[in-house]
Parts: structure tokens; C-alpha cells; sequence
């Protein structure tokens, strides 16, 4: 596995790519926009990633994306590829997808989303839900060690490991949603963010918004934890449509992916921190 691709150079995908040529690995990599990712080797195109390594990773901004890579590696003549490994947040029925693409060409498709941002890619402790076949989990693991320090094979179908990060994901667009109202409402009693944080963190409302997002992009207002609001909408919009597929309870998931839905409509391009402002005005009215 010495041979590795990657599909994808944004924010997550050159971190994972730096992690593993550091681990040794012979990197090709692939992205339609020019961006400089150092120690790997650069291909024009799509085939010569498939001809170059047995294990290509994807890092893609969603299902369709996924789907035309799939068919590209699959349809290219001479490849070498005989794995995919996909960390993007695409969704259940995206990945069954493909899935059901690269098993006509006899290629392994193993969903593995991440989570950890780009912090945990940077340092490579990020968390991988991995959905696999049990052989497939053990074999491709030591691969995947340098990209996260917390892999989880979570079941054996393709979707499973996207339901794992689709929940993950809801639960932390929950947490800051709740937390920017709650610390929103405390201002307007006169209490002091800070103290609130504190208080909360030793108490039962402690969350990762609490402990970590508020601490690190709020309260100072940089808002730049590295997370876009699109994104998140994205994740909580699939998730809530994931939901509404299965029959499953949504009535929390319906108004937390109509509230990022609304936010992102006003701050498109903002981190998705920046919530707390676009709450917070909303006690204001």
C-alpha cells in the first residue's frame, strides 16, 4: 500500500495527504483547482491516479461529487486501484451509491467519514467511522492510522459509517445552536460569557460548545474555528433528510436544519461560529 492517491486537496484532503507521505507513503494526488500540497506528486487527471495507486481517499464536498469520481475510477482503463476509501460527508444513499459504482468494476468501497476539522487533520486525530467488511477494517487499517488516531468500525453495509457522522454532526449543530441562545439569553441578564462558560463547563450543560468552539472562535469574536456554515448546513440537511428516509424521529432534526438552513441564507460564506451573532441579534429584535 505503499502507493496512495488522493482526490481532493482542499482544507481536509492536503492534510491527510501531508500525514501520509510523512508515514512513508507515495502520494498522487488529484484536484481540479491548482493548490500547492507539498511532498506528493501532482497527476493531471483522474485516470492517472487510478493507474498510479492500489488505494485512492477521497475528500469531496458531497455525494455527487463522490458519485463522479466512482464512475471515472471505474471506467479507467489500466487502473491499478483496487480500494477506495472515502472520508467525505456524503450521506447514506450517496454512499450506497457508490458503493454499488466501483463493485461493478470489483473496486472495495470503504465509508469512512472523519471528524475533527482541520485541526485534527493537521494533527491526525481526527475520528474515522469506518463501515467495511471486518477483513477490509483490519487490512486497510494501519493505512489510515496516520490520518486519524480514533477509527471505529462501526458496521459492514455502506451508509453506516455516513449515519454515524450524519448524527455526530446534528448533535453538534445542536450543541452550538443551544449554547449561542442559552449564553445569548444569560447577556441579557447581565451575566458575563466568560463566567458562564465556567460555570457551565463543571456543570450539566457542559458540551462541546462549551468547552471548546465558544472558548476558541467566540468569545474573542474571530469566529474562525475552521468549520464553514455550509457545510454544516449541509451535514444537518442531510441528516435530516436521512431521517425523514428511515421513519425515524425528526421533529429536533426538522428545526435545527431549517435554523442553519435560515443562518446560512444571511452569512453564506461566514464560519459556522459565527451562529452566535446571528442569534444573539435575534434576542436583540
Amino acid at each position: 500500500m505503499n502507493a496512495v492517491g488522493i482526490v481532493g486537496l482542499g482544507n481536509m484532503g492536503s492534510r491527510m495527504a501531508r500525514r501520509l507521505a510523512g508515514a512513508g507513503h507515495t502520494i498522487f494526488g488529484f484536484d481540479p483547482s491548482p493548490v500547492p500540497v507539498e511532498a506528493i506528486t501532482r497527476c493531471d487527471d483522474l485516470a492517472s491516479v487510478a493507474r498510479s495507486a492500489g488505494t485512492i481517499v477521497l475528500s469531496l464536498p458531497d455525494g455527487a461529487a463522490v458519485a463522479a469520481v466512482c464512475q471515472e475510477l471505474a471506467s479507467s482503463p489500466g487502473r491499478a486501484v483496487t480500494a477506495v476509501t472515502d472520508t467525505s460527508t456524503i450521506g447514506p444513499a450517496a454512499a450506497i451509491h457508490a458503493h454499488a459504482i466501483l463493485a461493478t468494476a470489483g473496486i472495495t468501497y470503504i465509508d469512512a467519514p472523519v471528524s475533527g476539522g482541520i485541526q485534527g487533520a493537521e494533527s491526525g486525530s481526527l475520528s474515522m467511522m469506518i463501515a467495511a467488511s471486518r477483513e477490509t477494517f483490519e487490512r486497510y487499517d494501519p493505512l489510515l492510522a496516520p490520518i486519524a488516531k480514533n477509527r471505529f468500525h462501526v458496521g459492514e453495509r455502506p451508509g453506516q459509517g455516513q449515519a454515524m457522522k450524519l448524527l455526530n454532526n446534528f448533535l453538534s449543530a445542536t450543541a452550538i445552536l443551544a449554547t449561542s441562545e442559552a449564553i445569548a439569553f444569560g447577556v441579557t441578564q447581565g451575566l458575563d460569557p466568560r463566567l458562564m462558560l465556567d460555570v457551565l463547563n463543571v456543570s450539566s450543560g457542559r458540551n462541546t460548545a462549551t468547552s471548546d468552539k465558544f472558548p476558541r472562535s467566540v468569545l474573542d469574536r474571530s469566529y474562525d474555528f475552521g468549520f464553514a456554515t455550509r457545510l454544516m448546513t449541509k451535514d444537518v440537511t442531510l441528516y435530516a433528510n436521512s431521517v425523514h428516509a428511515t421513519e425515524s424521529a425528526h421533529s429536533v432534526g426538522d428545526v435545527v436544519a431549517q435554523l442553519w438552513q435560515q443562518f446560512e441564507q444571511v452569512a453564506p460564506a461566514s464560519d459556522f461560529t459565527r451562529i452566535y451573532e446571528w442569534i444573539s441579534a435575534a434576542n436583540a429584535s
